[in-house]
């Protein structure tokens, strides 16, 4: 082992450490107060109510602890354990091309990766959401959507692939430059085909029929001077008992959905302010600022990764022996996120802070009373938490807590 060695195994502790006691203050704190309903809430919320989310959320933190555990065991047996290593000699032993053999090794390590999330995967959806009367998910359509989620990496991720380990090799250099090109443009042309290309095959998208609703949410649209491709409902319920509503594409390929299950339990009112919060988030150009950001994160880290690929210390600090860059991009991607952890509640205080400012937005162009009502009522059949641990709260959460965010629109009633 190497000083590198040692740098990454107190980077992952940290990490892990904090992870664990946030977590652990997460479930004693909603525990500490599953017994009694927040006084905002008495009217709006049943003691039985409370005690689900709070036993929901509790069931949950458990569940990601032990992901974690096992998150952690295999990181290091792929990375300090020597896996990666074997991947790569058993796929070099073909004799193929240097991007070949790197697209095989790296699809192999995904697709195992992918088997250890399984159980996690069953666990979630047929015990715990199944206990709490969330899935509706059968075993025949979980299959399918994991044979459907491989075979869009397969068609769509390894090409992408193929073209960066080219990049890498023939560019010299500057060739995580081009690199963070091809990722931005990439990620910008799967944002406008994601609405007609890839949600279609998940799930059923049928256009709003024309009524009441329809003529509010166009009104709507014309008021704030926003343009969309159309508004439809999405059978989520066929998985799920969950409601929500969102915006997605770029450019004339917008989208504004809503699930059938959200479009059931609020009134046209509340579904038309919960739409005014969306609003404000493209409104306020909040997806533009959260694009740059990821832009600028993401040449940075190309740019970390460019400098690391030509230090050996790098590979042999992780256990893998031969330097190669498919196995630095491997590598960058596993161990990158013991090292940046703690930019979590920097990110998570922006994305409130956006939260905050869609919020006002709705309530100006619709009624906050119904905004509340519509979000008491999504906390309400979402089971989530009315009582979260501040301090897991402000690291980890990217909307503001039930009491305070309605608090903070209580003054605009």
């Amino acid at each position: 082992m190497n000083t590198f060695t040692y740098i990454f195994l107190i980077a992952l502790a940290l990490s892990y450490s904090v992870q664990f006691w946030l977590s652990r203050r997460q479930s004693a704190y909603v525990f500490k107060h599953r017994g009694q309903v927040p006084a905002a809430f008495t009217e709006s919320i049943t003691l039985e109510a409370h005690q689900k989310a709070a036993d929901y959320t509790i069931a949950k933190g458990k569940l990601g602890d032990i992901d974690s555990v096992v998150g952690l065991i295999f990181l290091l047996l792929l990375t300090l354990g020597g896996g990666i290593s074997l991947v790569f000699e058993f796929w070099t032993g073909f004799g193929w091309s240097t991007i070949m053999t790197g697209i095989t090794a790296l699809g192999s390590v995904f697709f195992i990766m992918s088997l250890f999330e399984l159980p996690t995967s069953l666990y979630q959806t047929f015990v715990i959401e199944e206990k709490f009367g969330f899935n509706k998910s059968t075993v025949g359509q979980f299959i399918k959507d994991q044979f459907l989620q491989l075979a869009l990496v397969a068609v769509i991720g390894l090409p992408l692939l193929a073209l960066i380990l080219w990049v890498m090799q023939a560019l010299g250099n500057t060739w995580w430059i081009w690199t963070w090109a091809i990722l931005i443009s990439f990620s910008l042309l799967m944002s406008w085909l994601y609405p007609t290309l890839i949600a279609p095959l998940f799930n059923k998208f049928t256009p709003l029929e024309d009524g009441t609703l329809k003529e509010r949410i166009n009104q709507l649209l014309e008021r704030c001077g926003f343009s969309s491709n159309g508004i439809f409902i999405m059978d989520g319920s066929k998985r799920s008992g969950h409601g929500n509503a969102y915006f997605t594409g770029m450019g004339n390929n917008k989208r504004i959905v809503f699930f059938d299950t959200l479009a059931e339990s609020l009134d046209d009112d509340e579904m038309e302010a919960v739409l005014a919060h969306e609003l404000g988030h493209f409104k306020r150009k909040h997806v533009i600022k959260m694009l740059v950001a990821s832009s600028i994160m993401s040449l940075i880290s190309l740019g970390v990764l460019g400098w690391l690929i030509t230090e050996n210390w790098f590979f042999t600090g992780l256990g893998v022996g031969v330097p190669s860059n498919a196995a630095a991009l491997l590598l960058f991607m596993l161990v990158s996120p013991a090292f940046t952890t703690f930019m979590t509640p920097i990110s998570a205080y922006f994305q409130r802070k956006f939260e905050f400012e869609a919020d006002d937005f709705a309530a100006e162009h619709a009624q906050a009373s119904k905004l509340i009502s519509g979000l008491v009522k999504l906390y309400k059949e979402n089971a989530s938490t009315l009582t979260p641990d501040p301090l897991f709260s402000a690291f980890h959460y990217s909307h503001p807590p039930a009491a305070i965010r309605i608090a903070h629109l209580e003054p605009k009633l």
